[in-house]
């Protein structure tokens, strides 16, 4: 592709997984989120919870006037304190809402406009459906809340069966989720990761067409597949190329290819859709030379389209 892929989209990256120290609310924030404000690779950034309320401010006005479209991950709440918003158990449940609100409130603070989250785990083939109906309820009660703050809500989409076994899930699923709440809350829509086709076993283009109007973000990133002793088995987001991963310079060639084919990208678009990388430094790793060479997988990826 010869022409600039800024005419395309915005290039974003997950703060919390660029440096995962960060990914629990506290660590280095502030320094890290200079690193990425710094760089004008990208228009965008991904920000989890900040538990500190002096560091949440700063981190606010750091980031207002960095130019950086900002989008909030509600993911890291709920995994580390292991909640499920369809889980059968109402208390659960609630309780799993009243933290995702509590992101949104936060995302208000942060003047942050887009917000997404993860399903709980699968009930299994026989309870699925009636999973997929209290988790609805469930997007349907944050959309609602998250409306009266002007910001948006995706859900991501996570394996079934292998590391997050997440009900939602396989495209078909997701895509029938979507419709549900968009009758409500037509805004809402699916987060779909280059990271997760593998363990979906899912072609991309099947994929992302069958999403259509419904994939609303896109995270770009790699896994391990093959060799389930490796520490990087399932959903951990390796870097790209590494030799027992999936992902590399082509695999995100034809993802973005597919993003073309169904709607996601295209020329001179009125508003610019976000991809963002979902990269973790492996153990040893400096976090920005990985960051650094996710970049030249994409360009590299870019070129060759």
């Amino acid at each position: 592709m010869k022409e600039n892929w800024k005419n395309y989209f915005k290039m974003g990256t997950i703060h919390f997984m660029s440096f995962p120290d960060t990914i629990k609310g506290e660590g280095p924030i502030l320094e890290t989120l200079e690193i990425i404000a710094k760089d004008d690779f990208f228009e965008a950034i991904e920000i989890t919870w900040i538990k500190d309320e002096e560091v949440r401010k700063k981190a606010k006005d750091l980031l207002s006037s960095s130019g950086l479209e900002v989008c909030y991950g509600a993911q890291p709440p709920l995994l580390i304190q292991g909640l499920d918003v369809n889980s059968f158990d109402e208390t659960e449940r609630a309780r799993a809402v009243k933290q995702i609100k509590d992101c949104v409130d936060e995302a208000e603070f942060m003047g942050i406009k887009k917000l997404a989250l993860l399903s709980g785990p699968d009930p299994g083939a026989e309870k699925r459906s009636e999973g997929i109906n209290i988790l609805a309820n469930s997007l349907k009660e944050i959309c609602a809340y998250a409306k009266e703050k002007g910001i948006r809500v995706s859900l991501e989409a996570f394996d079934r069966d292998i590391d997050k076994k997440c009900i939602i899930g396989p495209s078909p699923d997701a895509k029938i989720l979507a419709q549900i709440v968009k009758k409500n809350f037509p805004d809402f829509g699916i987060l779909y990761d280059l990271s997760h086709l593998p363990l979906l076993k899912e072609d991309p283009v099947q994929a992302l067409t069958t999403l259509g109007k419904n994939l609303t973000h896109v995270h770009i990133g790699s896994c391990v597949l093959k060799d389930e002793n490796n520490p990087s088995y399932g959903d951990k987001h390796p870097p790209f190329g590494i030799p027992e991963g999936e992902n590399g310079v082509e695999e995100l060639r034809v993802f973005l290819g597919a993003l073309f084919k169904a709607g996601y990208l295209r020329k001179n678009p009125r508003v610019k859709p976000i991809i963002s990388f979902e990269v973790k430094p492996l153990p040893g790793q400096e976090p920005v030379v990985v960051l650094t060479q996710s970049k030249r997988v994409l360009e590299e990826a870019w070129r060759l389209l």
